[in-house]
Order: C-alpha cells, then sequence, then structure tokens
C-alpha cells in the first residue's frame, strides 16, 4: 500500500465515523515531501482548505511558519500538515492538531522514528541554556511522543525511505447514531433572539448560551467551561452580542486578542443576521457595534483590569490562561462570565478551576455554571484527540484525594525524579506534571519537553505512598564565565539563567553571574494537602541538598501571601520588576536566599541596593504597585536602610506629626521614614496606616486617591491620618531635635 492509499484509506473511515485520523510520514524529507506531495494530488483534500505548518513552500496550499502555528487557532481545515524535521516544537503541535476537521487528516513529517530520539533539532537548541551545550540536551520526549505514536488508535505510520507500511492506523469503528438535533428554545423559555440559539451546533452551546442569560441580572457571574473545540468562544461570543442588541456595552477579554477571535465572529454573524450590525472597526473585529447604542470591544486582559469605559457586561476569554490576582480584578464588573479550557495548552492551570473558584463562590453574586462536553468539530471519542492528551499530557492531573489527604511533613519522603525515572514511570510524570500545570497558569507542552530533556533543569518532589503530593522544579542559575558575564554586562542575554541576568543587566552587577545557585522556576503543592507546611518541607530538603552551592532563588509575580511565603522560607527581596509582567499584569519579585558567603554577599548587596532605590522608583515606575505587595516586599529585604535626615526635616516630621506641619512642604524625610520601617518594622503601624505611607509618601498618589484608596472620607481626613501615622515613627527613629519638637507640642 502506498501513501496514497493509506491516506485515502484513513480519510474514508475519518468521514464515515465523524472522527481525525492522523498519518505519520517518517524518513528522509525528501522522500516525506514526495510522499505527502502525492497524496495531497491523489484525494480530494482542497487545497484552500489545506495547511502546512513548516520551514518552506512545497506545495500549493496555505503554508505556516512553525512559530505562527498559533494562526490556526479557531480555524477549520481538511488537512492540517507538520513538518517536524526541523525541529518538533510541543507548542505548535498542540495549537494545530485542534484545527482539523471531522473526517480531516493530520499529517506529522518526521525523521525515521527509531533515530528520532537521538537527533537534536532547532528545539533542542532553545534548551541549551549556558553553560550547557546542545549535545547536553536529551531526546526523552521524543522518544515517549514516538511511543504513542506507534500505540494509540487512528494513528497510521508510513515508512517514506522503503515505501512501506508500518502501521495502517485503522480501527473499524462501529457505526455512529445519528446525533439528536439542536433544539432552539420556544420564545417564552429564552431571553435572547432565536438566532443565537441557531447559530448554535450542539445542544450543549444552546445550553451555554441559555446559561449566559443570566448576565442580564445585576450581581451575576457565569463560568463555561470546556476541553478545547467544544464551542464555548463561539457560545461566548452568541450571548455577547445579544447583550449588544439589548443596548449593553460588552467588553470580551483574552491573555490576547487570538484567543477571543471566534467569540467576535459569532457576535458579527448574529448582529448581521438580526439587521443590527451598524459598525465594525477592522477585520478580524476588535469593536462591533450594534443598533440601539450597545456595542461588544476586546481590551487584552492587563488593560481591560481597570474595566475602561465601564462596561456594563465583560466576558473573560481562556480565563485559565491568566493568573489569580488578575482574575480577581475582574470580580468588581456587575456582571461577568468566564470562560475557559479545562485541558488545553491555552492554561490548565487549576489556579482557576481551584483557587479562583473557592473566591468566586466567597463572593456575594449568583453563579451559573455550565459545561460543554460535546465536540463542535468532530464525534466525541476522537482517537486523535485521545491521542494529543496523552503526548503531551494535556490533562495531566495530580492525584487523587485520598491518596495525599493524610500526608503531612513527617509522613512524606523528599525524591529526586529524575527524568528516566519519569519516562519509565507515566503515572509518575502525570502527577508531577499535573502539580506543575496547577503551580502555574502558563505551563504548556514545551514545558514537558524542557521537564525531561533540558540539562539544566531538575524535578525535586515529597511523596507519600509513592504518590507526589508536592513538587518543584528548579533551574541551574550562575557560575557563569567571565565572557558571558561581561557579555551580558553589555546588554547581551543570558537565557536560562533569568537572576543572574535581572541583576547584571537591569542592576548593573557584572560579578552576579559568577555565584552558583538554583532557582525554584515552579513549586505546588496538591490541593488537598496545603496548609500543612509541605511546601517549606520541600524547601527545606532543597535547600539541605544544595547547600554547597552559594544561594537558592525564585523569581515571580508578586502578591502579598506569596512574598510572605518566601520571606518565611528564608529568601530576601532584591528586586522588584518596574514592569508588569506582559501575561500576569504583576509586578515581579526577585528573591535570594543565600547558602554560602558568596550567596550572602549577592543578597546583601543588592538588598542595601534595593532599600536606596525603591523609595524613588515607587513614585515613578512602580507607583501604580498593589501598596500590599510593597509591605511585603520591603518586610522581606533583609537590609536596613539609613535614615540621614537633617535637623529641619526631623522638625518637619515632628511637626506633621504633633503640630500644624504639613507633608507636601517636604516629602524627602517622610519617604525616608516609610522604608526604614516598611524594611525593619519598629514603629507600632497598623497596616491601614502602613498603606498610607505606601501610597502618598513613597508613590506619590493624589491625596483624593489615597483618600478613595483607603476609606477616608475625605482628603482632609486623610492628612491627618498621615500626620498621626507619623507619631510612632518619630518615637521609634527620631532624633534629639525631633524629641524637642514633640516636647514643645505637648506642652
Amino acid at each position: 500500500m502506498n501513501a496514497v492509499a493509506l491516506a485515502g484509506s484513513l480519510r474514508e473511515e475519518a468521514r464515515r465515523a465523524d472522527e481525525r485520523r492522523m498519518l505519520v510520514v517518517a524518513g528522509g524529507r525528501d522522500a516525506c515531501y514526495d510522499a505527502v506531495g502525492a497524496l495531497l494530488d491523489g484525494l480530494d483534500l482542497p487545497l484552500s482548505r489545506t495547511t502546512l505548518v513548516g520551514p518552506n513552500d512545497r506545495f500549493r496550499c496555505e503554508r505556516l511558519p512553525p512559530d505562527r502555528a498559533g494562526d490556526l487557532l479557531g480555524e477549520t481545515r481538511d488537512a492540517v500538515v507538520v513538518d517536524a524535521h526541523e525541529e518538533l516544537r510541543p507548542n505548535a503541535v498542540g495549537r494545530v492538531v485542534g484545527a482539523v476537521d471531522g473526517g480531516g487528516l493530520f499529517v506529522l513529517l518526521a525523521p525515521p522514528l527509531d533515530d528520532w530520539p537521538d537527533r537534536r533539532d532547532g528545539f533542542d537548541e532553545s534548551l541549551a541554556v549556558p553553560p550547557f551545550g546542545v549535545a547536553d540536551v536529551t531526546g526523552n520526549f521524543r522518544e515517549r511522543f514516538v511511543r504513542t505514536l506507534r500505540e494509540h488508535r487512528g494513528i497510521a505510520v508510513y515508512d517514506a525511505d522503503a515505501g512501506t507500511v508500518e502501521r495502517d492506523g485503522l480501527t473499524d469503528p462501529a457505526p455512529r447514531l445519528p446525533a439528536d438535533p439542536v433544539t432552539v428554545p420556544a420564545e417564552d423559555e429564552r431571553a435572547f433572539p432565536a438566532a443565537a440559539y441557531e447559530a448554535c451546533l450542539t445542544t450543549d452551546q444552546v445550553d451555554a448560551v441559555r446559561a449566559f442569560e443570566a448576565l442580564r441580572e445585576t450581581d451575576t457571574a457565569v463560568v463555561a467551561e470546556a476541553d478545547r473545540g467544544r464551542g464555548k468562544s463561539s457560545a461566548a461570543g452568541l450571548a455577547a452580542g445579544a447583550l449588544a442588541l439589548s443596548g449593553d456595552d460588552v467588553l470580551v477579554t483574552a491573555r490576547q486578542y487570538r484567543s477571543a477571535r471566534e467569540a467576535f465572529l459569532r457576535v458579527r454573524e448574529l448582529l448581521d443576521a438580526e439587521g443590527a450590525l451598524t459598525g465594525v472597526d477592522r477585520d478580524p473585529p476588535q469593536r462591533i457595534d450594534a443598533a440601539g447604542g450597545g456595542c461588544v470591544r476586546f481590551a487584552r486582559a492587563v488593560e481591560a483590569a481597570d474595566l475602561p469605559g465601564d462596561p456594563d457586561a465583560v466576558f473573560v476569554d481562556e480565563a485559565a490562561a491568566l493568573p489569580v490576582g488578575l482574575l480577581e480584578s475582574f470580580l468588581t464588573a456587575d456582571r461577568v462570565a468566564f470562560a475557559t479550557t479545562v485541558h488545553g495548552y491555552e492554561g490548565a492551570g487549576r489556579g482557576f478551576s481551584v483557587r479562583f473558584r473557592d473566591r468566586l463562590a466567597g463572593s456575594d453574586r449568583a453563579v451559573t455554571d455550565v459545561r460543554l462536553d460535546d465536540p463542535v468539530r468532530y464525534a466525541g471519542g476522537d482517537p486523535v484527540e485521545v491521542w494529543a492528551f496523552r503526548a503531551l499530557l494535556l490533562d495531566a492531573r495530580p492525584p487523587v484525594e485520598p491518596l495525599v489527604t493524610d500526608a503531612t511533613p513527617e509522613t512524606v519522603e523528599y525524591e529526586s525524579l529524575a527524568p528516566a525515572d519519569l519516562l519509565a514511570d507515566e503515572r509518575l510524570l502525570r502527577e508531577a506534571f499535573g502539580l506543575l500545570v496547577l503551580a502555574h497558569y502558563r505551563t504548556e507542552p514545551n514545558d514537558l519537553a524542557r521537564l525531561l530533556d533540558a540539562p539544566n533543569l531538575s524535578v525535586r518532589a515529597l511523596t507519600q505512598g509513592g504518590h507526589v503530593v508536592s513538587v518543584a522544579l528548579l533551574a541551574r542559575e550562575g557560575d557563569l564565565p567571565a565572557d558571558i558575564r561581561a557579555e551580558t554586562y553589555e546588554g547581551g542575554r543570558v537565557r536560562g539563567n533569568m537572576v543572574p541576568d535581572v541583576l547584571t543587566s537591569q542592576l548593573r552587577d557584572e560579578d552576579a553571574g559568577a555565584p552558583a545557585g538554583r532557582r525554584v522556576v515552579r513549586i505546588a503543592t496538591h490541593h488537598d494537602a496545603r496548609s500543612r507546611g509541605l511546601g517549606s518541607r520541600l524547601l527545606d530538603a532543597v535547600r539541605d541538598e544544595f547547600a554547597g552551592l552559594d544561594y537558592l532563588s525564585v523569581g515571580y509575580g508578586a502578591a502579598p501571601g506569596l512574598v510572605d511565603f518566601w520571606r518565611e522560607n528564608g529568601y530576601s527581596t532584591v528586586h522588584l520588576s518596574t514592569t508588569r509582567n506582559d501575561a500576569s499584569g504583576e509586578y515581579s519579585a526577585v528573591m535570594l536566599n543565600p547558602l554560602s558567603a558568596a550567596g550572602r554577599d549577592l543578597r546583601d548587596r543588592h538588598s542595601r541596593r534595593f532599600v536606596r532605590r525603591v523609595g524613588s522608583v515607587l513614585s515613578d515606575a512602580l507607583d501604580d504597585a498593589d501598596p500590599d505587595v510593597v509591605r511585603a516586599a520591603l518586610r522581606a529585604v533583609g537590609a536596613t536602610p539609613d535614615l540621614d535626615l537633617t535637623p529641619y526635616e526631623w522638625r518637619v516630621v515632628a511637626d506633621a506629626a504633633y503640630g500644624p506641619g504639613l507633608f507636601d512642604v517636604s516629602p524627602r524625610p517622610f519617604r525616608a521614614l516609610a522604608v526604614r520601617h516598611l524594611a525593619e518594622g519598629e514603629a507600632d503601624l497598623t497596616p491601614r496606616e502602613e498603606r498610607l505611607l505606601v501610597l502618598r509618601a513613597l508613590q506619590a498618589r493624589e491625596w483624593p486617591a489615597v483618600a478613595d484608596a483607603l476609606d477616608f472620607p475625605s482628603a482632609r481626613q486623610c492628612m491627618r491620618a498621615l500626620g498621626d501615622a507619623c507619631e510612632p515613627l518619630v518615637e521609634a527613629y527620631g532624633d534629639e531635635t525631633a524629641r524637642e519638637q514633640r516636647e514643645r507640642f505637648r506642652e
């Protein structure tokens, strides 16, 4: 059987079952392209519905370079061909496989499968961070990937060099029962126009649109969850369009526009069908206007968090791809919907499904839940989807709750999970990776390959009964040669060495890359075993194991509770980023835990520099940082700034505390005292008073804005409160001049 006959039989079976089939064409690149060219010519595959994802134009169909694989999100094709000869990027596979329609083919071009794990490609080069080279990268991910190709049903393997079929991939599925027709709810049973339901492709979509009807009322939230390809974004778009028809201003947001594109296409179709489309800003649209004054508009999540334009309703698409802190900001909207993928590279982190859902449940709004299970593009149980979930661990999960419910720091064991161990034990791999997915909102298939192959990464875990309870992903950093340190100081970047890179390139310390360290890239504890000290137990064990290095470090999107956790585990603040993370919307904290004299020197000099510069940075680049993040970061700094106040400045502070003096005439001494107290904590101030110091003395926000943020009745009372907060500062730090002024006003 040649490639054309094999592909034809696969496609015939796929059409009959309304499923997809996968064809692996393995061998030399030219032989693979010849085979695929023949099957494209020999099958009735329209070139307009065929896409090649690869580095070169070899066919007359659409071509996308691998770094633009995301362009296929929301698109539908009869065939997608991925050329993996130069590089296999797991993210690209995860993005494009969902674009293949029922009855279609997903074609993978690969080197000979037996040799593939031992080859090194472009993606491997990205894993070879200094001081490692590409020869240090292993092929564990591809070894497992090849194994899944040979084991899963619905996947054919064709040897293009030999012209032979290794597997035909045929499953001989039983005939499917016809699906129930989609029924439009009766007029008295629906609130949206009939056209919104007529556009639905499954009963699940109808149910989702009906669930979104709850957004007509105030103090409501709707959560729509689904695996990828279930039409949740389309349902959200139909609902958003229906709200716009009633005159609502609807804000749609996501980490990036491509995640929301499908929703906007459905909005335009609905308004056009209703004859109410009055304006579209571009193609694809990011603002659509409806007759009657309603509209649907897009803003990226970081900008949308402030609810620009005061929208009537907000739709957050791919919510699991956003951090919890950013998700919480949308709860200030009167009506809000969250649509999210349960499993998928877009973001499967349980920050949404566990932590954020807990906070949503504790809010005072009525919450409506809906889940979509039926695929839109292909039948349920599609073998290509089953393969993709396993090969990329899109559905990786931590162990079930009963296995860890009684885990404590005393009952668990500390283990090193080597890549070979994870490769040999699928359950262990799924549990460890499942917890890492839980830890971070942007864990992707590429991270699975890094976990198994990157020479600078290692995994440590706490296990109970062989099950993973807590896990940490560690990155080797530092110990860089002088030439790389110099290059970084002069503006170059050093991949995989985040902390040395920041301290060298941004904070101008050419020697920062010399000490050797380990960075905690991710850490997670099973949700059902939290608040028992397991995370701290794991960090203690990591510290003991790597005691011979110079330091441990961490960098993360700063939130008050997280900063406190790291401080309690011996980590000190050395930096707050001056720009918000583009995805998380948070300022990042960098913290160090020294293990040697060199590590202590590195920590101490950057802690001292941090407290010297933070006052001016907070009134500039960080003037909108959360005051509780600032308080926590300074509390964890581990350095005491000098107080170099002049006698005059002490009189200004004392006069503001005990007399008619004003902060505004000389802010500098107040700023110095605020940093000193927040770093040292000697004065007896309440959290509200500390926030007042941050907002006004450090961030220089206007009095009315500070009063509003801290719920003072007026700006004048806020000003008086700052004076009152200065009294404990004078008591704790004041010199003789300050004490004399105090006594003068007490007489």
